[in-house]
């Protein structure tokens, strides 16, 4: 069995993870790179790999860095089988879509795609792209299901707890000397948040690649950071100013949505407190989660049977019109508005941090992950002036940061899960920036490596 990283091995994005078995080449995850300004470029390299040479795909959740290249993958000969659950099937349709017209729409202006500075010639690939690569998507499973891929290779499927649909892969091969087994965290999610059910492990593997993303520090309890967020939309709101979300469509929405509906009922907020969901994406993602009560933690399960909407408040007003959408500009204060992307790197919320960014009387809430290189790590860190959209703009808003709202596990949920799984032999720890990568590797049980990227270990 050979394993070869191809991507998150030293970064936080782009995951994508080749098994060699059996004479089946499979890759896990196939995403894309975010953040740094040599992003076209990076996704426009080699894989490392043959692409027509890869039989199957298995695909740990929608997020782009899981999924963002499987059209291009296509693009470049991939005619396998791509294998997930069934919410991630639905969820990814809308992902890829939304990034092949992005990239389309960039290069038919003849401009950037997501960097300054760098000229698209030509998209990374087209809507024909994706929407042929959604064609491979098969079969479709459910946790804990296991799955013969192939004749001697077995997947099975544990919840992630990190966004709807996602799943840790564990891999069962049946070779010469017996069967291997090999476990891919995905994403692991924080167990304290209120819609998702937390996440499981295998009991046993003997190799495992986890992520390692906040695995230097540890998340405020939810409860906390739930009295953090009402207080920085309540200040917003109080002193006439808008409150900003940049807020990633997958998830985080629907937990800010989640959060000011009990809000609103605990009285924290306006009955009337007007909020804009400014993110085609976001909107339909919200449907499909209303589609899948499997994924759901016993609390929002309850509120469904009750024949309540979990993420509606009387104010709510969702947004897929580019017109509508800037008319929201008009709104100078007293509202919520919630558009992506969640690192500030493209999407509508730059239109609304150029038109409130300046406003000392504003908010911009960060609650998720900020990618070193992004517009929302520049912010995080205090710059006093940020460029948008070719403007200069003044940072003059106050600026939160709210950590509990996010959807990975932090380092003590990250040595759990992994101190879970027994028989283990190695880890091999991905996803993550070198040094939150080597201190969760002095708190781990066995010998860690940190691969480098297109390295091959031969297991």
């Amino acid at each position: 069995m050979k394993l070869g990283f191809h991507g998150a091995a030293g970064d936080v994005t782009g995951s994508c993870h080749l098994i060699e078995s059996l004479g089946k080449r499979i890759l896990i995850d196939c995403g894309m790179r975010q953040g740094s300004r040599e992003i076209d470029e990076e996704n426009a390299a080699p894989f490392g790999f043959d692409a027509a040479a890869i039989d199957f795909v298995l695909v740990t959740h929608a997020h782009l860095d899981h999924t963002g290249r499987i059209p291009l993958l296509y693009k470049r000969g991939f005619r396998g089988e791509v294998v997930t659950t069934r919410a991630t099937a639905e969820l990814a349709r809308l992902v890829l879509l939304d990034v092949a017209h992005l990239h389309e729409e960039a290069a038919s202006r003849g401009g950037p795609t997501t960097s300054p500075g760098h000229q698209a010639k030509e998209p990374l690939f087209s809507l024909v792209d994706a929407t042929s690569s959604l064609g491979l998507f098969g079969r479709a499973v459910d946790c804990r299901q296991k799955l013969e891929i192939a004749p001697g290779i077995q997947a099975t499927f544990y919840d992630a707890g990190h966004i709807l649909g996602s799943a840790s892969i564990l891999l069962e091969l049946n070779e010469l000397a017996g069967v291997r087994t090999i476990v891919f965290s995905g994403d692991i999610g924080n167990a304290d948040r209120p819609l998702l059910r937390p996440p499981e492990a295998p009991a046993s593997a003997e190799f495992v690649v986890m992520e390692s993303t906040y695995g230097d520090r540890l998340h405020k309890p939810f409860p906390e950071s739930i009295t953090e967020f009402y207080d920085a939309v309540t200040q917003a709101i109080s002193t006439g100013g808008n409150v900003l979300i940049p807020t990633f469509a997958l998830d985080r929405a629907q937990e800010i949505l989640f959060a000011l509906r009990q809000g609103t009922e605990d009285n924290r907020f306006p009955p009337t407190l007007p909020v804009f969901v400014d993110s085609p994406m976001a909107v339909s993602a919200t449907e499909i989660y209303k589609r899948h009560p499997e994924a759901y933690n016993g609390k929002l399960a309850e509120i469904f049977a009750q024949g309540k909407d979990p993420f509606h408040t009387p104010g709510l007003q969702f947004v897929r019109d580019r017109a509508d959408s800037i008319h929201i500009n008009e709104v100078t204060g007293g509202a919520v508005i919630m558009a992506g992307s969640g690192m500030a790197t493209g999407g509508r919320i730059l239109h609304h941090l150029r038109h409130n960014l300046w406003r000392e009387n504003a908010g911009v809430i960060f609650v998720g992950y900020a990618a070193a290189g992004t517009l929302a790590r520049r912010i995080i860190d205090g710059a006093k002036h940020v460029r948008i959209l070719g403007e200069d703009i003044a940072v003059r808003a106050r600026i939160r940061t709210i950590g509990g709202f996010s959807a990975h596990a932090d380092q003590k949920e990250l040595i759990a899960w992994q101190g879970s799984i027994a028989n283990k032999q190695a880890t091999f720890l991905v996803h993550g920036e070198q040094p939150a990568m080597a201190e969760l590797a002095k708190h781990l049980s066995g010998p860690v490596t940190i691969p480098a990227l297109h390295q091959e270990f031969t297991l």
